[in-house]
C-alpha cells in the first residue's frame, strides 16, 4: 500500500523534550555488553504482557472509552499499572485518544498517518509542543479524581520505581543466586528498556499501521483496519476497524475467531469481582453477519 503523503503544516518537533524515551531507546544497545538470561528475557516478556494491558485495558477501553466500571482502588491501580509503561499519564493518554476518535484521519488527528504521514503518526507526534500538555476538557470525568490527577503529573514516578525495582531484584538476584547468570545492569536493560520500547511501538504501531494496513470490514469514516499480526501484538487492540465502529464496547474482536486477549482477561477480572458492567456490543456489530446471512 503507498504511504500517503503528509498534508498540511506540521509542528515543529523539540526531541530534547523527550530525552528520557531516546536515552531508554540507546539503552538497547546494551545488550550486547549485559548479554542475556532466561530470567532476564522471561523478565522483559512478561513485563511486555503484563503493562500491555495495563495500556489495553486501563488506558485504552476504562479511561479513554469507560467500556466498564471499576472502584476508586482498582481504577488507581490500573493507571499505575498503565503508568509503568513509560507511556505517560492517565489523563494525557486518554484526552489525546478522545481527540483521535472525534478527529480521525482528518488534520486535527494528531497521530493520522494520512493526514501526517507514517513516521510523525507513529512517534514524531509525541515530540511536539503542542501535544505535551494534558487537554483535560477532554477528561472531566477523569480529572474529578485528585490521585488521576498527581499521576498524570507526575508520570515519571511509576516508570522510574520500576527501573530502579529491577536493577535492586537484579542485584539481589547476583549476590544470592549466582547461578541464574542475570545481575543489576541485565535486568535493567532487558526488563526496562528493551520491554518498554517493544512495548511502546506495538502500541504506537495501532495508530500508525492500524490505519495503514489490513481489512476494512466496517464502513466507517476513517482508514482505521483490521489486523490479526497486530491483534496477538497488542493483546486485541489489533482489531481497530471494529473498535471505530463499536468504540464504546469493552470486546474489539467481534467474531468468534478474533481473538481479544484484553478481554478476556477482563471477563475473569469481571468473574473475580474486581471489574462490572462490561459494556456489550452494540447492535450494528451483528450488522455485517446478518445481511452475509440472507
Amino acid at each position: 500500500m503507498p504511504v500517503p503523503a503528509p498534508t498540511g503544516v506540521r509542528p515543529r518537533v523539540h526531541w530534547a523534550t523527550i530525552w528520557p524515551f531516546l536515552t531508554m531507546h540507546a539503552g538497547c544497545l546494551l545488550v550486547p555488553v549485559v548479554g542475556w538470561s532466561p530470567v532476564a528475557v522471561a523478565t522483559a516478556v512478561g513485563l511486555y504482557v503484563v503493562r500491555m494491558f495495563g495500556i489495553t485495558a486501563f488506558y485504552h477501553r476504562y479511561f479513554s472509552h469507560r467500556s466498564f466500571r471499576v472502584g476508586r482502588v482498582v481504577q488507581f491501580a490500573g493507571a499505575v499499572l498503565g503508568a509503568s509503561a513509560a507511556q505517560r499519564g492517565p489523563l494525557w493518554w486518554a484526552s489525546h485518544h478522545r481527540r483521535h476518535h472525534r478527529h480521525s484521519d482528518t488534520s486535527a488527528d494528531a497521530h493520522s498517518p494520512h493526514a501526517h504521514g507514517v513516521l510523525w503518526s507513529h512517534i514524531g507526534w509525541m515530540a511536539a509542543p503542542e501535544h505535551q500538555a494534558t487537554d483535560l476538557q477532554q477528561v472531566r470525568d477523569l480529572a474529578a479524581f485528585p490521585e488521576l490527577r498527581w499521576l498524570d503529573r507526575n508520570y515519571y514516578v511509576v516508570p522510574l520505581a520500576l527501573l530502579l525495582a529491577l536493577l535492586a531484584l537484579g542485584w539481589l538476584l547476583e549476590r544470592h543466586a549466582p547461578q541464574l547468570g542475570t545481575d543489576a545492569w541485565q535486568l535493567g536493560v532487558w526488563g526496562f528498556c528493551v520491554s518498554t520500547t517493544a512495548l511502546f511501538h506495538v502500541t504506537s504501531a495501532v495508530n500508525s499501521l492500524g490505519h495503514l494496513l489490513g481489512r476494512k470490514v466496517w464502513p466507517t469514516q476513517d482508514h482505521s483496519r483490521n489486523s490479526l499480526p497486530l491483534a496477538l501484538l497488542t493483546l486485541g487492540e489489533g482489531w481497530h476497524n471494529n473498535h471505530h465502529w463499536c468504540p464504546g464496547a469493552v470486546r474489539q474482536g467481534i467474531r468468534w475467531w478474533e481473538i481479544d486477549l484484553s478481554y478476556y482477561a477482563l471477563r475473569l477480572l469481571a468473574l473475580g469481582g474486581l471489574v462490572h458492567d462490561l459494556r456489550p456490543l452494540p447492535a450494528r456489530a451483528f450488522a455485517r453477519e446478518r445481511r452475509l446471512r440472507r
